[in-house]
């Protein structure tokens, strides 16, 4: 059985989350306290050399990163492939996980960050941070929202890993002011709709 080290509350470790439940795999959860620095004592170090999350152990086999770990689970466990299986349709499915991981995340952390951790630990937010990421946010949101008016999903009507990896930075974006910018994009507010409420997502979030 798989086993995952890493926190229900972490975006990459929800991204493995949902990879698991939509492929209905049975995993063990390992669960790492942020607050007690559990992912950065010896024993998850050496699973996880940075001291991040998440890590996998399959057998005897171990890895880490979020979206190395789901193309994996995608590849060897059983059920509905998130990823497509011509050629063409893989490329596109890489071309938006690059997006997001350079061109949405960035700026999207930015204002999770700010309006969300920051208010965890008591801090005010650094409103020059948002600032300086708002531009790029809706950049990216106008390139987003033209490719989510093809089809039910960023690849038309196959939901694959490349949703997977947007979701858990849009979960946390509409809890900031970020979600104005996105409101504002009637196709991805559309994809959000549709892609929050898959089972797979609303046991990742616990809903």
């Amino acid at each position: 059985m798989i086993k995952l080290y890493g926190n229900s509350m972490s975006t990459c470790t929800r991204k493995v989350l949902a990879t698991l439940h939509e492929k209905q795999a049975k995993f063990e959860m390992v669960s790492l306290d942020f607050m007690k620095g559990e992912h950065k004592t010896p024993a998850h170090v050496a699973r996880q050399p940075f001291g991040q999350m998440p890590a996998i152990e399959d057998g005897d086999f171990t890895l880490f990163e979020s979206r190395a770990i789901i193309r994996y689970l995608d590849d060897t466990l059983p059920g509905q492939s998130l990823t497509p299986k011509d050629p063409k349709g893989r490329a596109m499915m890489e071309q938006w996980i690059s997006v997001e991981s350079a061109d949405f995340t960035p700026p999207a952390m930015a204002y999770i960050g700010q309006f969300m951790f920051n208010k965890m630990m008591g801090k005010e937010p650094d409103l020059a941070i948002v600032e300086a990421a708002k531009p790029k946010l809706e950049s990216c949101l106008k390139v987003l929202d033209k490719a989510m008016a093809k089809g039910p999903h960023l690849l038309g009507d196959q939901f694959t890993l490349a949703d997977i990896c947007l979701m858990p930075y849009f979960e946390y974006a509409m809890m900031t002011p970020a979600a104005e910018l996105i409101n504002a994009h009637k196709n991805t507010v559309a994809w959000w709709k549709r892609v929050s409420e898959r089972a797979s997502w609303k046991a990742t979030t616990a809903k």
